[in-house]
């Protein structure tokens, strides 16, 4: 081995230089390193499932305005959780959206509660409103068919009830189903109202010489204000909050 300090060669078993009595160190051998592995990838972030939440619940609050509170609950909750986490969660752009829908509706809220204040009342009188017009009509459909039955059946007279005047699909015409009104309206419902014909035989002959026939909303208030009434005459008369009889003032 070569000495450090001269550069002399000495023998392999030596200890010092033979030149300059310089210590020789005998080199040192180390095992090689071992090749590094590959690099363990960094763990992907996870979504935050409030921002999850908060994001369907905004969505929703577009069509019921109470669930943009909750919206806005979970997308704040999700936010804190998304900064606390140093990147091990992500979401935030879900929350940030659930937020803006949750705000929005919430600031809405107001402005649709008072179209709905003004908007529903006016569908309800509209509702009922056609609801009596289509009674009144339904009460001149049953006078048209009683007087067309009559003259078709002389021998019965009017009709005995609203199901003679109708009659099953197929329809075949006979003095018990005379095809001459709806199903419905032979049913005796008929938009919001009920229906309710009564034949008169006064003389007990078989012969039907009169009727009356009520029209009265289902739901007082809600499905009609008024109720109807009619006979053989074929004058329409109603009253409001009482029953409607032959001394009820005629509808003009």
């Amino acid at each position: 081995m070569y000495c450090s300090k001269c550069g002399q060669e000495n023998p392999a078993e030596g200890t010092t230089c033979g030149n300059c009595g310089q210590p020789l160190m005998a080199p040192t051998t180390q095992p090689p390193a071992a090749p590094a592995g590959p690099a363990t990838p960094a763990a992907e972030a996870q979504t935050a499932g409030k921002a999850k939440a908060s994001l369907v619940l905004g969505l929703f609050s577009l069509i019921i305005c109470i669930a943009g509170i909750p919206a806005i609950i979970l997308g704040h909750m999700a936010l804190s959780e998304i900064k606390k986490g140093a990147g091990r969660l992500k979401g935030e752009g879900m929350a940030l959206a659930g937020l803006i829908m949750g705000y929005l509706t919430i600031v809405a809220l107001p402005f649709i509660l008072i179209i709905a204040a003004i908007a529903i009342p006016s569908l309800l009188r509209s509702r009922t409103a056609a609801n009596e017009a289509s009674a009144v009509g339904s009460l001149r459909t049953i006078n048209t068919a009683a007087i067309t039955y009559a003259s078709t059946y002389p021998k019965a007279g009017f009709p005995s009830s609203l199901e003679t005047m109708g009659g099953p699909s197929p329809c075949a015409e006979s003095s018990t189903s005379a095809c001459l009104i709806d199903s419905v309206l032979a049913s005796g419902l008929k938009s919001g109202y009920g229906f309710t014909y009564q034949a008169e035989d006064a003389d007990g002959d078989q012969v039907v010489e009169a009727y009356t026939v009520q029209a009265v909303p289902i739901q007082q208030g809600e499905t009609g204000n008024r109720s109807f009434c009619s006979d053989e005459s074929g004058v329409i008369r109603f009253t409001i909050l009482e029953p409607c009889t032959r001394e009820s003032p005629p509808l003009q």
